[in-house]
């Protein structure tokens, strides 16, 4: 049953792609219909911009595409290529370092990227000052709303398929645990996964639904900024987003490969969940693009979409980072009993935090 609801996410997180990008649309379409009389944060659009100038943005955008899908693969299959490389089995030293480090970058993504963008969105003057925008911090019940619903998708899932598997991994009696180990090579057989040792079944759906979930969260924010450089007119911004972005999507990238490789996915699921994270960006790019003369990302209707999905983003990858990716790794016994890899793992999490805080400066 497990095998049957993974392989589907795709499709899931798919249908929500395409209604993010219907929202975006009318929000293209309502700015065109309704000027407004407030001081925004617009960037400089040169109706009289020669025809050179145009084909050179519309080059770099395009360029962007490919350097930013190469980029995103290459974070997203190496942990997943990685596995069959001793020392990074999702066992080893080596794996809890790098998904420290990830999960240092996805942290950093939410609190420094992503969440001062939706206050900034939801708080702008172009929303009026008499709006319920403007009167009630609705980016911080937004985000609050992303985390507590993570928090009950986890313990809901978790829930159900502890019962559906008779309360495995409680260690209670009944030769349990080799049930459970060989439930777990069953689910992995017949495929290139590498499954941990001594994983429980609830422990295998536990990964998975936290895979799936941070998949989620980061495709929401991966498209509102791959709209973002489609949209833009200004080589002086698309420049920077470019290389900052390479490098947002590579280690986000590699932060959610480490989580799919410990999930234990069969190949098909592995590759399509893979596949779709690193196409995320590329296409919102190229919608930005198609609606780049007349998407306005000052209109009312465009702030409140884009703040209300990046505020949702926020609170879902602050719970998956600190509950399901530090919290669950940094109280393993084989972090706790090893001074090294504590050490390590600690190191890694403030350098995966701090290099993303740098990158703030340009995206």
């Amino acid at each position: 049953m497990a095998s049957k609801s993974s392989s589907n996410i795709p499709l899931i997180i798919f249908s929500l792609l395409l209604l993010l990008s219907t929202a975006v649309n009318l929000a293209a379409g309502h700015s065109t219909e309704k000027k407004k009389e407030c001081i925004c944060l617009r960037e400089d659009k040169d109706e009289h911009a020669g025809e050179k100038l145009d084909k050179n943005i519309l080059n770099y955008k395009i360029g962007s595409i490919f350097l930013i899908l190469a980029a995103s693969g290459l974070g997203v299959f190496l942990p997943i290529i990685g596995k069959n490389i001793p020392s990074l089995h999702p066992d080893k030293t080596g794996f809890f370092l790098v998904k420290a480090f990830a999960a240092g970058v996805i942290l950093c993504t939410a609190f420094i990227h992503i969440l001062p963008e939706a206050f900034s969105n939801l708080t702008s003057p172009c929303l009026g000052e008499d709006s319920p925008w403007a009167s009630y911090p609705i980016t911080g019940l937004a985000a609050m709303g992303g985390a507590i619903f993570t928090l009950m998708m986890d313990s809901f899932a978790t829930r159900y398929f502890r019962n559906a598997h008779g309360g495995g991994g409680g260690g209670g009696g009944g030769g349990g645990a080799d049930e459970e180990a060989k439930d777990v090579h069953h689910h992995g057989h017949g495929g290139s996964t590498v499954v941990p040792v001594g994983l429980s079944q609830v422990d295998l759906i536990r990964y998975r639904v936290t895979s799936q979930v941070l998949e989620m969260g980061i495709v929401v924010h991966s498209v509102i900024i791959g709209l973002s450089l489609g949209t833009s007119q200004s080589l002086d911004t698309i420049k920077p987003l470019m290389a900052a972005l390479c490098f947002h999507q590579f280690f986000e990238g590699v932060g959610l490969g480490g989580c799919i490789v410990q999930a234990a996915f069969k190949s098909a699921s592995t590759f399509c969940m893979a596949l779709f994270f690193s196409l995320t960006t590329p296409v919102g790019i190229a919608i930005g693009i198609g609606i780049a003369n007349v998407y306005d990302d000052s209109s009312p209707t465009a702030l409140i979409v884009q703040g209300l999905l990046d505020a949702v983003a926020a609170g879902i990858l602050i719970y998956m980072a600190l509950v399901d990716l530090l919290a669950q790794d940094f109280m393993n016994p084989k972090v706790q009993n090893n001074s090294r890899l504590f050490f390590g793992a600690n190191l890694t999490l403030l350098l995966g935090a701090g290099f993303m805080a740098v990158l703030a400066i340009w995206a």
